[in-house]
């Protein structure tokens, strides 16, 4: 019984001594990637709810053209944004790959169609770029540039893509 005491109490002062050997490792960016148009990229992954395949929505009057309108999600009405549209290319065409990602950030939701989901992507804080100063004006929906081994990924500012502006 004394050796269990023992090694709990080990353990207990390994955890104690820990927070000053957390400086020596790397944090870790946790995202989910995604397609829009030929372009990959990402978000933090705390902010998203939900992903889902395609539901009817409803098209809403007086919207910018990117708001395709509300969709129902267990009770809750939605605003849909087509990420495509908002980024300057041409509308959607709904495939198979097509899915909605809804994201929240405090009390502000929404939902986006994305061409497809690529992976869950883990990085290393170190690897993620500001954004060049010409995209990082207020309005910049860019939060970093991820470098990764054969490519960049741009990673979005998730509280500049539910900011409304309709």
């Amino acid at each position: 019984m004394s050796d269990r005491l023992g090694e709990v109490l080990q353990r207990q002062k390994q955890q104690i001594n820990e927070p000053e050997n957390t400086k020596d490792r790397e944090e870790i960016e946790q995202l989910v990637g995604f397609i829009v148009g030929e372009e990959e990229f990402a978000i933090p992954i705390l902010y998203i709810k939900e992903i889902i395949k395609p539901i009817e929505y409803t098209r809403v009057p007086s919207v910018p053209p990117y708001v395709l309108g509300v969709f129902n999600l267990r009770g809750s009405v939605i605003p849909l944004i087509d990420l495509r549209i908002r980024f300057n290319l041409e509308p959607s065409k709904m495939t198979p790959n097509t899915r909605y990602i809804v994201m929240q950030d405090n009390e502000n939701i929404a939902g986006f169609v994305i061409d497809r989901l690529t992976e869950a992507i883990r990085i290393k804080t170190n690897q993620i770029d500001q954004p060049p100063e010409t995209l990082a004006k207020d309005k910049g929906m860019i939060q970093g540039i991820g470098k990764r081994d054969n490519n960049i990924l741009t990673i979005l500012k998730v509280e500049s893509l539910l900011k409304r502006d309709f």
